[in-house]
Order: C-alpha cells, then sequence, then structure tokens
C-alpha cells in the first residue's frame, strides 16, 4: 500500500487538517498519525485544493512535435499544478475518429504526469462540413464529451445545429471558438481600436466574436443542447452569456489568464508574443472579464495553452503565429491578480480552475472536494510565494511565454496525482 501524508494543509473552509491519501484515495481528512512507511508533506501555510483541470490546451502532438509533445505538455501542466488537460483537436491528424481520440488517451496515460482526456473535432478534418465520429468518439474507451473545432470556428449555422442536436443524446458538450472571420477580415492580428489604427496592423472588431456567441446562444436555445463559449474577451460577449445563463440556457463560458490580465497596450512593441487568437482586448474588457469570473457569468478559467517553435512565432507581427503559453502559469496569474486583490477566495479558486471545468468536460475523477473516499487529486498552493516567470526553464518546448520577467504573488508547491507527487518546487518530483 502506498501512503502520503499531507501535514497541516489549509483547507478551503480556511481549517488546517491532515490528509492521508493511500492507494490514490482519500482515507483520512483530520488530525492523522502518519503510517510508518508514509512520505510526509510538511504543508503548514499552504492551501490544498482539488487538483487543477485545464479544459483548453494544445499538446501539438501529432503532427507539430517541435513544438510540443504530449510529455512536455504533461510535464508543464503538473509543474503548474494541473492533474488533468483537455487536448485540443487540431492536430495533424486531427482527433475526428475514436481511434484517434484512443492514441491521445493513452499518450496521455504513459506520461503519468497527469490525465489527457482528448477533444473531439466537431467536423472532419476542422473543415465545418460534415460532422466527425461524434458518437463512436463518445463511445471509445476515451469517452469523448468535449468536441471542438477551435482554431477554426463552426461557421455553418445548419452544421453547428446538428452538431448539437447530434450530441444531446450522451450529453456532450461542444466549445466553440466564436469567431465571425468574414467580419474579421483575413489578416485580423489584433483588437481594432485607436492603437491598430496607430501601428498599421490589421484590426480585429469585438463584433465579430460577439454575433458568433449570440447565434449559438439561441442555437442552445432551440436545440436544448450545451455550448461552451472559448476564450470570451468581450464585455458584449459577456452580456450575451449572462443573458443566456437568466434564461437558463445550458451555457457556459471561459477566459483565459492573458485576457484576464493582459491587454492591447502591449502591442506597442511589435513583440508577436502577445500576438493570440481572439486578441488582446482594452482594459475595459479585461475589467469586465474579471468581474464576470468573480460573480460566476464566466464559469472557468483555462489557459489555452497554445506552444509555437521560434521559426513560426519570431517574425513580423502580423506574419507571427497566434497563441501563448499558460500552463506553468495560470494559477499564479489568477492568485496575483484575483485572490492577492480580495476579488476571490480560494473556494472560487477551486470552482473556477478544478470543480467546474471537470464537471463540464466530464472528468469524474477530478475536480472533486477533498474528503474521504475522494481520488487523492491535489494542489498545493504557496499563496504568500511570490514568484518571477523565467521562460528559460519552461518544460514546454516553446518559449512563447508572455510572462516572462514577471513577478507573481502566490506559487504551486506540489502536484498530486492519484496520491503520487508529481510536481514540487517548480519542478517534476
Amino acid at each position: 500500500m502506498s501512503s502520503l501524508l499531507v501535514k497541516g494543509a489549509r483547507l478551503l473552509g480556511e481549517d488546517a487538517a491532515d490528509i492521508l491519501v493511500e492507494d490514490g484515495v482519500v482515507r483520512e481528512v483530520g488530525s492523522v498519525s502518519a503510517p510508518g512507511d508514509a512520505q510526509v508533506i510538511d504543508a503548514d501555510g499552504l492551501v490544498a485544493l482539488p487538483g487543477l483541470v485545464d479544459m483548453h490546451v494544445h499538446l501539438r502532438e501529432p503532427g507539430r512535435e517541435d513544438a510540443e509533445t504530449i510529455a512536455t505538455g504533461a510535464a508543464a501542466a503538473a509543474v503548474g499544478g494541473f492533474t488533468a488537460v483537455c487536448a485540443m483537436a487540431n492536430t495533424t491528424p486531427v482527433t475526428d475518429t475514436a481511434e484517434a481520440a484512443e492514441r491521445i488517451l493513452d499518450l496521455g496515460a504513459a506520461t503519468g504526469l497527469v490525465d489527457v482526456q482528448p477533444i473531439g473535432a466537431v467536423t472532419k478534418g476542422l473543415e465545418g462540413e460534415q460532422l466527425a465520429e461524434l458518437g463512436l468518439m463518445h463511445r471509445s474507451r476515451a469517452r469523448v464529451r468535449l468536441f471542438s473545432d477551435d482554431g477554426k470556428c463552426v461557421r455553418d449555422a445548419r452544421v453547428m445545429r446538428r452538431a448539437l442536436e447530434y450530441i444531446r443524446a450522451f450529453d456532450g458538450v461542444i466549445s466553440q471558438h466564436a469567431q465571425d472571420t468574414d467580419l474579421a477580415g483575413p489578416q485580423a492580428c489584433c483588437h481594432e481600436g485607436e492603437l491598430s489604427g496607430r501601428l498599421g496592423l490589421p484590426g480585429w472588431p469585438g463584433v465579430a466574436e460577439e454575433t458568433v456567441v449570440a447565434r449559438d446562444v439561441m442555437l442552445a436555445r432551440h436545440t436544448g443542447s450545451r455550448v461552451h463559449v472559448a476564450h470570451v474577451s468581450t464585455a458584449e460577449s459577456i452580456e450575451i452569456i449572462r443573458w443566456a445563463k437568466a434564461q437558463g440556457l445550458r451555457v457556459t463560458a471561459e477566459a483565459t489568464p492573458h485576457h484576464l490580465m493582459l491587454t492591447t497596450d502591449l502591442l506597442a512593441g511589435y513583440d508577436p508574443v502577445y500576438k493570440v487568437n481572439p486578441p488582446l482586448r482594452p482594459e475595459e474588457d479585461a475589467e469586465a472579464l474579471r468581474a464576470a469570473l468573480a460573480d460566476g457569468t464566466i464559469d472557468i478559467v483555462a489557459t489555452d495553452h497554445a506552444p509555437h517553435a521560434r521559426h513560426d512565432k519570431e517574425h513580423a507581427f502580423v506574419d507571427a503565429a497566434f497563441g501563448m503559453l499558460g500552463l506553468e502559469t495560470s494559477l499564479a496569474v489568477i492568485s496575483d491578480l484575483m485572490v492577492a486583490t480580495g476579488r476571490m477566495s480560494w473556494a472560487d479558486v477551486a470552482r473556477v480552475m478544478s470543480t467546474a471545468p471537470a464537471q463540464i468536460a466530464g472528468l469524474e475523477g477530478h475536480g472533486r472536494p477533498i474528503e474521504t473516499g475522494s481520488p487523492g487529486n491535489l494542489t498545493l498552493i504557496d499563496p504568500d510565494a511570490s514568484v518571477t516567470v523565467d521562460a528559460a526553464r519552461s518544460k514546454s518546448l516553446s518559449r512563447n511565454n508572455p510572462w516572462h520577467g514577471r513577478t507573481l504573488k502566490g506559487a504551486v508547491h506540489s502536484t498530486i496525482l492519484r496520491g503520487r507527487v508529481t510536481a514540487t518546487g517548480g519542478d517534476l518530483a
């Protein structure tokens, strides 16, 4: 029997307690005497959360192993406090069959660092025309529940409707990358506004996101099915989502750490690390996102971890690839931005970074309360630690890290997957 005793961690009710995990399951919470052979973690001053879950990551394998592999992405996830991540389908080949989904599942399991749950494509080849093997992916060993053509919006309303009607039979979820490419334009690369005009960069209006969000909300209403809005970036999108929730529609939404903290003024230096899809928005949009995350309108934080090889990212801004890293810094950003400022509690963080994403994605072994009988998936946080981000230390293969050089308050101390420490002190265990 393997035993791990977390000694004196602060639980979400603010009281300190010991947590005994045996054979991957929480056996006791309270005042616990350590078995003689138990590994002991002194957690005095640390906060214990259910293991973090990221519902939106790009692991690039298969097809772009020069930017990331499932193994390196899993390492970054473990260091970042995650016990489960959902891998987007826009790989080469696309995850649009049961066999492809099972392959991602098996590669993730082989790392032993984090549970990797494949996200299935909505349409074959992400081409937006024919539905992918939605039912077969769900009935496979991968038990796919979450589907997305992320990177490409499901533009055809009729295809989106058919997909929603199909997945309703097994309570699936479609995560939509809301972007009307006709409104945005083929060269759009930053928020449309005064700054884009001054910099001479093709602008990307917020309405290109908002019209798709509004359409999908109404399709969710019509079909009674579940829509998840990926990486919300504008205040107007939030108002549409808030209306949908008030109507009782089955609509959920996510915000990324970078859209919560970073704003479009960073583009003044033309640094391509800040080129992301959807683009960074002005401060008023970022503030609306923070308020919506705090009040529950936005359900979860998801990183949209998007590694890129240097030969894809280090170009003139308009030519560089979209995306930035996020797995290793997500918790620290939310701690610094939302907890240290008093806008959210650690219980709120557990909700938006563990419980809710696990529930939306259907990950039954994750996001559970820390109590007897729960899986031993834990993230220990040092709320008082200050961390200065060093991109060179990243476990990711890529270096497109927008947080390099920033000092953030709050850090992951240890990550525990089914009672086994996978990462501690910013490195793999």
